[in-house]
Formats: structure tokens, C-alpha cells, sequence
């Protein structure tokens, strides 16, 4: 950090993640640069927000400066196209916060994608993230910002090239907004498009023509202002005078993205509580999506004065919407706490919660093929819903799709799921990993297959949790493929699915019991195994136990809360390597041994996990092999 005593500046660095998105941006190759002016435009609306909000408390910051408007100037000659509201504006410390650091999650998220699709030529990801204000520095080379808070006397210069530092220091009042932020933009070369009066006003009624603050266009610095966009907040309106690009539009700036909206809620609900709505469900990933504080991005007014964005309209499980709520019936002159603990608001929780799990179960039935969409991008958070959210289980259960056993790559209900259970079948099954293809091959699936029971394939991380709190659908109960018996015998074979061997061989009984003593200390038992065809043996956990997959996320965690409890040991009757090793010479103790132990470990590998000593697997099975080769 620097200070120049002539001019009072002080010149400091970006924070480092600031200063890679500002290379990005400037570095940026995405041809649709125009989303630049829907974030200064959004950025400049929310400030004047602000403003309305403060003054109900203190209506001496509005002072002289007139109503909410946002002015776009244009300088041909000196090549500068300047932003100004008359919003709240920002002291010198706060324009340091606001344009020296980025506060908002998921950025880190957005710059390593876009770096590397930008490796591959053209990114297409900016206009899918809100990057505020430093998008910029795609057009412009330097950028001035000039601001003045409401009621202060004091006005603040901020100024960069976006090559990693900024200046920052005191600004002549006299050349300051009455109150209110400036932004001049120094336009770049080859970006002169943007000093054409018609590309700006095309771009703002495109992309900023429904915020709820008039923007006003200048020609050149004396040039009368011209009204191109009225201010009317589109939630506002009818249905019947909103298109659907209008639509886009707004959901573009409220969600910070530039895809299409995979559902579009608005809509006004009468009764006990007046508020209006307008949400949207995204076409692609937000990329804040697993923000470790899972925060919400619903907006929220009352009379359509912005209160804030940090209030919990929606539960967490539902972060991936984005919108407002403008309610009637909260009062204005309260704090942002009380409205957090206002039974008001409370009702609008619920009822915009109801609200969305409908629309989603209309749009499963009316277009399925979008819903399909839909789960694929959200499901996972969906599904945190089904273990924190008792009241609302129901209604996501029906929402749920799942890849199966069965169902190839179509995503399937669980009515598809029970309407297709064989005669015979008591449960819904399913099983928890990490890799669909790798379910579909682990030995505990092999009864089910042979038998054509489709059992649901559970690749995310939420899954080992939810399943624990869902006891049944529609009187089905739903059980784990690696727990408790597997109760296959009432479901027959399907045709061509016979086992090896019709009867296992006498022995094997015998040896089971050995198995059991032998291997006492690791298992928690050793019996007979329905479920398995092909494979001579299996681990898996008992009736009352923990879903195994379930037991290893808590203990990677942390969170398991003492010892992993034992695994049962199944055992295929059938299998010809448990034959033969059954009709071993009881006389030879050290290869029963050594044969138990490698059974035991080839369960475990058959599972994802390591033999327990690596060591003594390798010089077991080395014995193994010698005697095997004489």
C-alpha cells in the first residue's frame, strides 16, 4: 500500500481473488460482453433500494437529490460511458470494502471453471455468474468511480486499470452526486459499440428494463435525459403483460445467470397474508449451489421497498431458487431481525414453499422431460429436504427420480418403482455408493438381478442420510441391499438365471461354522447367502445395523461416534471355490486358515475397501499360490 501526500490517494492492492477475476475479465474471449450493463444497472437499482429502505427510518437522506433514477451517459469524444444512481452511495471505507475485496460465494467456484473452459477456447460462463461490477473491465480500460452517501457532506475517488491495484482517497464534493455512486467507464478500443446511443438502449430494455428504478439515457454530457425504461417493477404487473423474455430478463438479474429458467412462479396470493411472487427455478447449476452455508437467494419487500436479500423465505433445500417475495402486511419501519422471527413471514415460508413443490409436481406431469432437467441438476439438494424436512417427505418423495438396475439411463419415480415390483417382492430396494457402475456390479446386487428386481442406484452424498429417515413409500418399506438378510426366497429366478449348482454340497455347512469361529473377531457373524449368484461371498450389515455405505461417510467425517460396528460375512452356498475349499482336509489347519482369511478379504475388495492388513493378504495369498502351483 502506497500514499501520495499531493493528492490525499492511497493505492492498494486487489485481494488475490480479486485480482484473478479481474484478469479473467480483462483477459476475457466471450463475445457476448453486454452483460457488463445488466450488472452495473442491477448494482446501481440496488443501491437506490437501499435508499428507500434507510429512509423510512431516517427521511432526511433522500435530501434533495429527487426520486430513484439511474442515468446511462454517453461521451463520445471522450471515449467514457458513464453509470450514475442516486441510490445510498458509499464512504471512502465502504467503497474500499465494496471494490477491493469479493464477498460473495461461489466466486472462487466461478473463476476455476471459467479459467478452464477458457483453456478450450471461447468460455461461455461469465454471463452464467454475477460478476458485479468487475465485468467491467471487459469494455473499458479504466474505470473512475465517484461516490457520495446519502446525508454525508463527504464525497470518495476510486479509481483502476484492473492490472491488481486501485487508488483510493478523498473526491471534490463539487464534482460528486448530490448523493448517490458514479461509475465512468474508459472505454476500450474495441469496444466502441457501446458509445452508440441505439446498442445501449437496446441493451437495457434487453436486459434491465423490468428493475424497479427509471433509467434515463444522455446522449452526451449535455444532452437532455431521455427515458428508456420506466421503472415499473415487473412483479407488479399482470401475467397477461409480461412475455417470456421479460420473463428471462428478470430472472437473468435476479439469479446472476445468463441461461433460460427451467420454471418460471408468479403470481399473487390473497387471504390472511397479501404478497406477490415472482421465482425462478434455473436451467443450469448456480455456482454457489453447495455453498457450505447453504444460504437462500430470495429477495425480499415489502411494498416494493427492498428490505433484504439475507432473509429465509425458502428452506435450504430449495437454495437453487431464485426471485423475490414483496409482501403487503410486514411493516417497513422494523429491522431486519424482527421480520426474521415475524409470524408474517413464517406464513410466506410455508406458503412458498407449498407453492414451488407444486409447480414441480405439475411441471413432472406436464413436461417430464424438463423435470428430468430439473432433478438432474438439483436433485441432490432436493434430497436434503427428504432428511431435514419431516413435513414436507411426501410430497418430495413423489418428486424423486432415480437411476436403477433396470430403468438404463431414464430417471424413474417411486410409483414407476412399485408398479413394477415382482410378485413376491416385500420392499423397495436400493443401493448407496459412490459410482452407479460399480453398484451395478458389487455382489450384493447379483440375487437381485438374477431375479429382474429393480433396485434404486444411490450415487450422492446426501443418500446414506435420507434413507435412514424413510422408512416407506406407499406402504412399501425401503431397504438396503447391504443390510439384513436379503428375504429373496418368495421372488423366483428369471428364466436363464439358474445358480452354478442346484444344491450346495454337504460340507459346506460345516465349513461355514469354521468360518464363523475362525473369523469371529472381524465379523459379527458368517451365514449362508440368498443374495448372491456369482460372487463366493459378500459383506454386509445387520438387520438393526447402518447402512455400510452410510457408517463409512460418518467415520471419513468423524462423526461415527465410536467403533465401526462388525460386518456379517455371507457366505454363497452354491459358489464351486466354497465347495472345494469346504471339502478341504480339516488336517490342514494353516491353508483352512489362510483360505477363511482371503475370503474374508476378497469380501472386503468386493466392497471398495482395503484387505484390513495388507501385509499378511499379500503373504497369505503368495502361500496360497505356491501350494495352488505344487
Amino acid at each position: 500500500m502506497t500514499a501520495d501526500t499531493a493528492t490525499g490517494e492511497t493505492t492498494k492492492s486487489f485481494e488475490a481473488d480479486v485480482a484473478r477475476l479481474l484478469h479473467l475479465m480483462v483477459h476475457s474471449v466471450y463475445s457476448d460482453k453486454d452483460v457488463f450493463l445488466r450488472e452495473l444497472v442491477s448494482n446501481a437499482a440496488d443501491a437506490c433500494e437501499k435508499l428507500r429502505f434507510e429512509a423510512i427510518a431516517a427521511p432526511e437522506l433522500l435530501g434533495a437529490g429527487g426520486e430513484p433514477l439511474i442515468t446511462l451517459t454517453i461521451d463520445p469524444a471522450a471515449r467514457t460511458l458513464t453509470v450514475e444512481d442516486n441510490g445510498i452511495g458509499m464512504s471512502q471505507a465502504e467503497m474500499t470494502e465494496a471494490l477491493g475485496t469479493i464477498a460473495r460465494s461461489g466466486t472462487r467456484a466461478f473463476m476455476d471453471r471459467m479459467a478452464e473452459e477458457a483453456k478450450g477456447g471461447e468460455s461461455r460462463l461469465i454471463g452464467q455468474f454475477g460478476v458485479g461490477f468487475y465485468s467491467a473491465f471487459m469494455v473499458a480500460d479504466r474505470v473512475d468511480v465517484v461516490s457520495r452517501r446519502a446525508g454525508g457532506d463527504t464525497a470518495a475517488r476510486w479509481s483502476s486499470d484492473g492490472l491488481g491495484t486501485f487508488t483510493v482517497g478523498a473526491a471534490d464534493p463539487a464534482e460528486a452526486p448530490p448523493r448517490g455512486t458514479r461509475v465512468t467507464l474508459h472505454v476500450k478500443e474495441d469496444a466502441g459499440t457501446y458509445l452508440e446511443p441505439h446498442v445501449i438502449e437496446e441493451t437495457v430494455r434487453a436486459q434491465s428494463g423490468h428493475v424497479p428504478v427509471p433509467i434515463a439515457l444522455k446522449t452526451a454530457p449535455d444532452a437532455e435525459a431521455r427515458r428508456i425504461a420506466d421503472g415499473a417493477a415487473l412483479w407488479t404487473k399482470p401475467r397477461s403483460e409480461i412475455s417470456t423474455d421479460d420473463y428471462a430478463d428478470a430472472y437473468r438479474t435476479l439469479a446472476g445467470q445468463f441461461d433460460e429458467p427451467a420454471l418460471t412462479l408468479h403470481y399473487r396470493a390473497e387471504g390472511l397474508h397479501e404478497y406477490t411472487v415472482l421465482a425462478f427455478v434455473p436451467g443450469s447449476k448456480p455456482f454457489d449451489l453447495f455453498d457450505p452455508e447453504r444460504a437462500g437467494r430470495m429477495k425480499l419487500y415489502v411494498r416494493r421497498v427492498f428490505i433484504t436479500d439475507e432473509t429465509e423465505i425458502l428452506p435450504r433445500w430449495l437454495r437453487f431458487v431464485r426471485g423475490l417475495v414483496d409482501s403487503a402486511d410486514l411493516p417497513l419501519n422494523v429491522s431486519r431481525e424482527m421480520i426474521q422471527e415475524s409470524r408474517v413471514l413464517a406464513a410466506i415460508r410455508k406458503g412458498v414453499t407449498s407453492r414451488v413443490l407444486t409447480e414441480m409436481g405439475k411441471l413432472t406431469e406436464g413436461d417430464p422431460d424438463r423435470y428430468a432437467g430439473v432433478w438432474e441438476n438439483f436433485g441432490a439438494v432436493l434430497k436434503e429436504g427428504l432428511y431435514e424436512d419431516e413435513d414436507r417427505r411426501a410430497a418430495l418423495l413423489g418428486l424423486a427420480r432415480f437411476h436403477t438396475t433396470t430403468g438404463g439411463t431414464a430417471w424413474r419415480s417411486l410409483k414407476d418403482v412399485v408398479a413394477d415390483m415382482k410378485e413376491g417382492q416385500a420392499a423397495i430396494y436400493y443401493a448407496v455408493g459412490t459410482d452407479a457402475e460399480r453398484l451395478k456390479a458389487s455382489p450384493q446386487l447379483e440375487g437381485f438381478a438374477a431375479r429382474g428386481i429393480e433396485v434404486l442406484l444411490l450415487t450422492d452424498q446426501v443418500d446414506g442420510f435420507w434413507t435412514s429417515m424413510v422408512p416407506e413409500f406407499e406402504g412399501k418399506p425401503l431397504r438396503s441391499v447391504t443390510q439384513g438378510l436379503a428375504d429373496l426366497g418368495a421372488v423366483p429366478l428369471r428364466e436363464g438365471a439358474e445358480p452354478a449348482s442346484a444344491e450346495a454340497v454337504p460340507e459346506v455347512e460345516g465349513f461355514i461354522a469354521y468360518l464363523k469361529e475362525t473369523l469371529g473377531e472381524d465379523v459379527a457373524d458368517v451365514r449362508a447367502s440368498e443374495r448372491l449368484t456369482d460372487s463366493a461371498v459378500c459383506l454386509v450389515a445387520n438387520d438393526r445395523g447402518m447402512d455400510r455405505q452410510l457408517e463409512r461417510l460418518l467415520a471419513s467425517a468423524g462423526r461415527l461416534g465410536g467403533a465401526a460396528a462388525k460386518p456379517i460375512l455371507e457366505v454363497n452356498p452354491r459358489h464351486d471355490l466354497v465347495a472345494r475349499l469346504a471339502r478341504l482336509d480339516a488336517g490342514d489347519a494353516a491353508l483352512r486358515e489362510d483360505a477363511a482369511r482371503l475370503l474374508l478379504d476378497e469380501a472386503r475388495v468386493a466392497d471398495g475397501e482395503a484387505p484390513s492388513d495388507p501385509r499378511a493378504f499379500a503373504a497369505r495369498l503368495g502361500r496360497v499360490l505356491a501350494r495352488a502351483l505344487g
